[in-house]
């Protein structure tokens, strides 16, 4: 009897610890940066490193972009690469677990890359690897859920909007300090189309075919579109 109720004691004694602590939240996935996912997506790549997105942070650098900069009421002289108001929108992952830290600046996070768009890839490259053997042994294919649950982002205008759309009396729910200065008041170039600039692969990136590893939902409005018109690509490492 007295097992018994010491054993009860303690039990109570784990559980209140365990509600003054609060839920156990599980820990979200890192960024990893675009060199492991260049390792199959070669062509994607060799695109991307062409792209706007991929020179987004020579653009906060002294001298670049002068006249947008003066339009925008900023000193074009000015190093902005390392401002905490402005260096989010210009890299992978600022700020969260495994992204770009201008103390320790990877290479592989400098520029607006694959995580940008489609989430930190920690977890669900993993599930990319395993689908890749699955599919190519075995014909067996994965749904894309699987991706969604280990936080592959399908969608992307969200992400897109945080920065693009993050001006002091954007249309934007979203919006909130530090805005961008870059708003379609001071050059009309800054207006934000989303289904216009998934489009343009001068801002994003090429697109090539898919093997088919992956099926079902979730999977973006133009999946179907850009895939029609996709040619195949190459795999291989980053060089």
């Amino acid at each position: 009897m007295r097992t018994s109720s010491i054993l009860l004691r303690a039990l109570f004694a784990v559980g209140a610890a365990a509600i003054l602590a609060g839920p156990v939240l599980a820990e979200e996935p890192a960024y990893e940066g675009r060199k492991k996912c260049s390792s199959c997506h070669k062509s994607e790549y060799k695109s991307w490193v062409e792209t706007r997105h991929a020179k987004a942070l020579e653009s906060l650098m002294p001298g670049a972009k002068t006249e947008e900069k003066l339009k925008a009421k900023l000193d074009p002289d000015k190093d902005y690469s390392a401002d905490k108001d402005c260096v989010g929108c210009h890299v992978t992952g600022y700020g969260k677990e495994g992204g770009y830290d201008p103390e320790d600046p990877g290479k592989y996070l400098v520029g607006v890359g694959c995580e940008s768009c489609h989430g930190p890839g920690s977890e669900y490259r993993l599930v990319h690897r395993k689908a890749g053997e699955a599919f190519e042994n075995k014909q067996e294919t994965t749904p894309r859920e699987e991706l969604a649950a280990a936080g592959q982002e399908f969608h992307f205008i969200e992400r897109c909007n945080a920065c693009h759309l993050n001006f002091e009396g954007s249309s934007w729910p979203g919006a909130a300090k530090p805005y961008t200065p870059f708003t379609p008041a001071v050059d009309p170039k800054y207006t934000f189309d989303f289904e216009k600039a998934v489009r343009d692969n001068k801002a994003m990136h090429e697109h090539y075919k898919l093997d088919g590893t992956f099926t079902g939902e979730p999977m973006p409005e133009f999946h179907k579109e850009f895939q029609s018109q996709a040619k195949a690509g190459e795999k291989g490492a980053e060089e």
